[in-house]
């Protein structure tokens, strides 16, 4: 009986595999045909089309050339003016990418002719588009840097990123049956290559060329993998090769731009490294900031400023955390020694100084400088923050008004003592009084005499020393107040 059960057992077990390995085949069967259907792109495909298209956008003449001044004029108005909106629409009516496509795919189907048509046109873009920068820049009376200007200024990797997936994106749209133009509208923007031509003229018209050159590389950077994503589809849609006697000639060609791709990538590489590290360690005193500096409770009229928090990443080296304290309230130094042990417990902060700078601590002078400094440096930065402009303009008010009238009171105590045997005590303070039409600080001294002192004494010693005081400090505003 149990011979017969297994021997029925058996071949139906044996079946079952058999049939969920049948159902798995034909569901990974299944599975690549749907993909190969979804991804599949050579059949709807027109080759002809597409080269003719291309073509056909290659040339700078007329027409095209006043288009692509046009849409520098305002790509530069829209990056000085910082207006994302503005740069965006010269973007879609710059004719930029034509010569770019025409380069890869000459590469791509050995067309020597096409290629060399291609650079002539691409230099010309190229050069045309900077003169009209320069000239903007140069004639144009604002001419401030601003977040636009600059952002086009500092390649890395993710541009690289960016240049070659738009040029897949456009030369995919431009190769399908029907080109896709929202596609084609899409790559204009995100590969931006008008802004950095706008922005290496202006380096240019303000003299500082390394503002140019950084522009020109994140403009070069885009314009090789844009080529570079154009040759590699157009080799994988199979287009029809050009031939020519000279074909080993082309595959030169094509060698030295891989080369000059891989070689484009190595600084931007590098780049891309020291944006991640330092982004890595903004983050972690951005964590540090926010456990300690931003928890503290002040007792009295401090406050930590914290729109003027420098955050400064050197790579081997000493990075800096700096932050602001204004007020008379002093940060205790034990306090401070515990930010600073809470500092080294985030491992990107271990090797940063942690500088603090307290209002109450440095001289007014001192203090209407840092904050003259500071505002200047971040005045760009602050242009559309109308609440920490009107901050810092009451804070500088305050400061201009009494670094004149900064007492050295350790010195002029000690004088006291030294001229006036009968002075037992001396005070200092400023006294804030208004006759109602206007606001004026006075400088107080309070002098308390010995015991037993005469009252006319008093009189003539408090006369003698406020004519003393108002010769030393150059101060004709200062008052006495004598005290019991």
């Amino acid at each position: 009986m149990n011979e017969n059960q297994k021997n029925v057992t058996a071949p139906s077990g044996q079946d079952s595999g058999d049939e969920v390995r049948k159902d798995l085949k034909g569901l990974l069967g299944s599975v690549r045909k749907f993909l190969s259907e979804l991804l599949e792109i050579r059949s709807n495909t027109d080759a002809v089309a597409t080269k003719e298209s291309i073509n056909a956008d290659i040339p700078f003449k007329g027409h095209t050339s006043w288009i692509l001044v046009c849409s520098i004029f305002i790509a530069s108005i829209g990056l000085n003016a910082n207006s994302t909106a503005v740069v965006i629409g010269a973007m879609l009516i710059s004719p930029l990418m034509g010569p770019i496509l025409g380069m890869g795919m000459s590469l791509a189907i050995n067309d020597i002719d096409t290629l060399r048509r291609s650079l002539k046109n691409f230099t010309v873009m190229v050069v045309l588009s900077v003169i009209t920068a320069f000239l903007f820049f140069y004639l144009f009376p604002l001419r401030d840097e601003s977040s636009e200007l600059l952002a086009r200024t500092k390649p890395d990797i993710r541009d690289v990123l960016i240049a070659f997936f738009g040029g897949l994106a456009l030369v995919i749209a431009r190769a399908k049956k029907g080109t896709i133009a929202s596609v084609i509208f899409g790559v204009a923007i995100a590969t931006a290559l008008m802004p950095p031509l706008c922005t290496v003229g202006f380096g240019l018209a303000i003299g500082k060329p390394w503002y140019a050159a950084g522009a020109m590389y994140l403009f070069i950077i885009n314009t090789i993998f844009i080529g570079l994503a154009t040759f590699l589809v157009i080799k994988y849609l199979r287009f029809p090769m050009v031939r020519y006697a000279n074909s080993q000639r082309r595959r030169m060609i094509a060698r030295l731009a891989s080369i000059t791709g891989i070689l484009v990538m190595i600084p931007a590489g590098f780049t891309f490294y020291q944006v991640f590290q330092e982004s890595l360690f903004k983050k972690q005193a951005q964590e540090f900031l926010q456990d300690t500096v931003e928890m503290y409770q002040f007792n009295g009229s401090g406050r930590y400023v914290d729109n003027l928090t420098k955050l400064e990443y050197v790579d081997d080296g000493e990075s800096l955390v700096e932050v602001v304290f204004m007020g008379d309230e002093l940060i205790p130094d034990n306090v401070i020694n515990t930010w600073r042990t809470q500092k080294n417990q985030f491992s990107r902060l271990k090797n940063a100084e942690l500088h603090i700078i307290q209002g109450g601590r440095d001289d007014s002078e001192e203090k209407f400088n840092y904050v003259s400094e500071l505002y200047e440096k971040n005045k760009a930065e602050l242009l559309n923050k109308d609440e920490q402009i009107r901050l810092l303009e009451e804070e500088l008010a305050t400061l201009t008004k009494n670094v004149g009238k900064q007492i050295p009171f350790r010195e002029i105590s000690a004088e006291a003592k030294a001229n006036y045997e009968n002075i037992d005590a001396l005070g200092f303070s400023y006294l804030i009084k208004t006759d109602f039409n206007k606001l004026d600080t006075v400088p107080v001294f309070e002098v308390k005499w010995k015991d037993g002192l005469r009252t006319d004494q008093k009189q003539t010693d408090a006369k003698k020393m406020l004519s003393w005081l108002k010769l030393r400090l150059q101060d004709s505003t200062l008052v006495i107040k004598q005290v019991n």
